[in-house]
């Protein structure tokens, strides 16, 4: 349980860190979504859940994450197609 625990922290942790990637709304929503729903199904196959609701909530979470900062919240760089 504490080790569930510690990967789902640590999954989340990792996609607020990444979901902001790129300068504009758009960009970042489109990169948070990505990157949450790739987190949530890995994090919920890990944890013995279905990899599809993982990404549907990842997605979604990582797409709020990612809409809802900006470039001074959180800055990792250019977007790779830029």
């Amino acid at each position: 349980m504490v080790k569930t625990t510690i990967q789902t922290t640590l999954a989340a942790l990792a996609l607020l860190a990444l979901a902001a990637c790129g300068n504009t709304t758009g960009e970042r929503g489109l990169t948070g979504a990505g990157i949450g729903a790739a987190g949530g199904a890995a994090t919920s196959a890990a944890t013995g859940g279905d990899p599809t609701t993982g990404a549907i909530l990842g997605g979604a979470a990582g797409a709020a994450a990612g809409a809802l900062t900006d470039e001074e919240d959180i800055d990792i760089g250019e977007p790779v197609w830029e």
